[in-house]
């Protein structure tokens, strides 16, 4: 097993427990000086004090297994704008926001901007200005949350 499935296997549990979604693991470097990011996100709004505290127990989990993972840092986040969305739990918390959203629609990939007005099951609704849209959540290939400064 290599060494990124093996800290997936250890803190997936750990995540899951507190209601958290893990969206990505990053491993990089060696044994000499290993980073290991792990991006996190949650149907709610995460706080940096709930960030600590997931970092603290997944910390001392890793601990356990120094032999595997030799010096490393770790660093736990929220992902971040820059990240699509990967579940439909992250959507009913970003209601009322621009999106920019790629989707499958008659064998074909339509792209839209546009503002989520509600989640109701796995139907998405947008509107775009001019029409409400409804997406399943299976047709999406990509939707990202676009800053809005207004």
């Amino acid at each position: 097993m290599d060494i990124k499935n093996k800290i997936l296997e250890i803190v997936t549990p750990i995540i899951e427990s507190r209601n958290f979604l893990l969206i990505d693991l990053v491993v990089r470097g060696d044994e000499r000086k290993r980073i290991i990011e792990i991006f996190v996100d949650s149907p709610e709004i995460m706080s940096a004090d709930t960030l600590v505290e997931l970092s603290r127990h997944i910390n001392n989990r890793l601990g356990i297994e120094e032999n595997l993972l030799g010096n490393y840092r770790l660093d736990v986040s929220s992902p971040g704008v820059d990240r699509p969305l990967k579940f439909l739990a992250q959507y009913p918390k970003n209601i009322n926001r621009l999106f920019e959203v790629s989707y499958q629609d008659d064998k074909e990939t339509r792209k839209i901007k546009a503002k989520l007005i509600s989640v109701n099951g796995e139907e998405l609704l947008f509107n775009d200005g001019k029409n409400e849209i409804l997406i399943n959540f299976n047709q999406i290939v990509k939707a990202k949350v676009l800053i809005s400064f207004s």
